[in-house]
């Protein structure tokens, strides 16, 4: 009998494809040795999504496995994965408690605040790459909701991947812009859960901090104008 934790991640794992198909994907599931890359001969993902030029490996994990063995796992499969172009490593919590958000919040950041607090980011990260990319990153996610609200996107879900997902769905940002945005939140991952890593670098953090006040630029704001 399959446990909680086995159907939690099943069930997470059909929402992805569902979603990846509905964006052009071609889905696969735990591909074979015949499916895969030699540079992944040696591990076996949850999921291969492919479009055009573009492929996506997907792991579905639960967090307390991340520190298991599958943790360095994980690790090596997305170190090689994003050795080669074109290859994308994603990893989803099956049960992503940083989503449920506390109840004594005062509401997200605006953006006089993000652009006060990147003046402090820019300073950690001059000196502090690991702390200045979970700083910068929760900005990042801050100012993605203003833009997302800005644009009035119906979002069905309020995590941060979900959210990189929709806006460059609709437009609103770029590919490239995607892509510094998805390995930010991969590093940020990284560090939040106690890896160790050597790609977290200033120049990543300040690419990061140019992106989030190139976002909060787009907002015009009818007291911009004033």
């Amino acid at each position: 009998m399959a446990t909680p934790t086995v159907n939690l991640e099943r069930e997470r794992l059909l929402q992805l494809a569902e979603e990846y198909r509905n964006n052009g994907y071609e889905v696969a599931f735990h591909p074979g040795l015949e499916d895969l890359p030699d540079f992944l001969r040696n591990y076996r993902p949850d999921m291969i999504a492919r479009r055009g030029d573009e492929a996506v490996i997907v792991e579905v994990k639960s967090r307390h496995l991340l520190g298991s063995s599958q943790g360095q796992y994980l690790q090596d499969l997305a170190q090689a994965v994003e050795q080669n172009p074109g290859w994308r490593f994603e990893l989803v919590m099956a049960n992503p408690e940083d989503v449920v958000y506390p109840q004594n919040t005062e509401g997200s950041l605006q953006k006089h605040e993000i652009e006060a607090r990147l003046q402090v980011a820019k300073q950690f990260a001059s000196q502090h790459s690991e702390p200045a990319i979970l700083y910068s990153w929760a900005l990042a996610e801050a100012a993605l909701r203003l833009v997302s609200e800005h644009e009035g996107l119906s979002l069905k879900r309020s995590d941060s991947l979900y959210l990189v997902k929709q806006l460059v769905i609709e437009g609103v940002i770029s590919r490239s812009e995607y892509q510094l945005l998805m390995d930010s939140l991969s590093l940020r991952n990284t560090v939040a859960h106690g890896f160790k890593t050597t790609r977290v670098t200033q120049e990543l953090v300040h690419e990061l901090i140019d992106l989030i006040e190139q976002l909060l630029g787009t907002l015009h704001t009818s007291s911009d104008a004033d």
